[in-house]
């Protein structure tokens, strides 16, 4: 029987936000040091010669090149958040769905790993976790 590997990695970075139509204080311009958790996925029988289903690093790098479009920026002023609320929600989707359009580029013999889940945190005790399993 196959199993999996679960390989995660994490980064953070910091923004400005306004939800627009919350009736609470995030209606007004607040920043955040968001801190994202990646989950890739890879069957345990597709490992590479040396016994690695992805590098630390290379995930990393590709996070990190998602991430520095977010990086000390208002995320209402860049895109898709200039016409979507910048929730959690929505940024921790848009992330998922950024690092796994990398991943798929990057696929070796049609196996790659794929993203298991997305965690976003605005801050140590508020979390949002998006898959689509």
């Amino acid at each position: 029987m196959s199993g999996f590997f679960d390989i995660s990695v994490m980064t953070d970075f910091a923004a400005s936000h306004i939800i627009h139509g919350h009736p609470g204080k995030c209606a007004r311009l607040h920043g955040h040091n968001w801190k994202v958790e990646a989950c890739v996925r890879i069957p345990s029988d597709s490992l590479n010669e040396i016994g690695i289903g992805i590098d630390f690093k290379d995930l990393k790098i590709m996070i990190r090149e998602i991430i520095d479009k977010l990086e000390h920026r208002h995320l209402n002023d860049i895109q898709p958040f200039d016409k979507i609320n910048p929730t959690a929600e929505n940024v921790s989707k848009w992330i998922f769905q950024e690092i796994s359009g990398l991943l798929s580029n990057n696929k070796n013999n049609n196996i790659y790993p794929k993203v298991q889940f997305l965690a976003l945190w605005e801050n140590d005790r508020s979390c949002v976790r998006y898959s689509e399993k």
